[in-house]
């Protein structure tokens, strides 16, 4: 598959994935705070995003290192989306139900490349230790 394919790939599993952040936001926007309500959607939509990325936009087996390192995919986004929604509400006065999907334009390049190299990176495999040399004698 070519990084245009994954490109493309990455565009729809961040289309559904934002879709799903954002229901979940507004649903838990009742009951939270708004920046507690985007941390626990935020949360919750990246295991889903997780399972999409790996076998829709890189065709890749997940695995649990994938998984546990899948989060420094999000890290970057995390941050920018959070400062993001906190900047345009607190700051500049938008509202909290619109915020979130501005601020999630802002970190799409970062999170492509790290997710990319995270899921296409290959896997580590355990070898045997090296056999210790036999001298001969004599």
């Amino acid at each position: 598959m070519t990084v245009r394919g994954q490109m493309v790939r990455f565009a729809l599993v961040g289309v559904v994935n934002t879709g799903t952040y954002y229901g979940l936001y507004l649903v838990l926007l009742i009951w939270l705070p708004y920046v507690a309500a985007h941390v626990v959607a935020f949360l919750l939509s990246m295991v889903g995003s997780f399972f999409l990325t790996s076998y829709f936009t890189y065709r890749t087996r997940p695995t649990w290192r994938k998984f546990l390192l899948f989060p420094l995919t999000n890290a970057a986004n995390f941050v920018v989306t959070t400062a993001g929604v906190y900047l345009l509400v607190a700051v500049l006065g938008f509202g909290s139900r619109y915020a979130p999907l501005i601020a999630a334009a802002a970190a799409i390049p970062i999170t492509f490349v790290v997710s990319r190299t995270i899921m296409l990176r290959p896997e580590r495999r355990s070898e045997p230790a090296p056999e210790p040399e036999r001298t001969s004698a004599g």
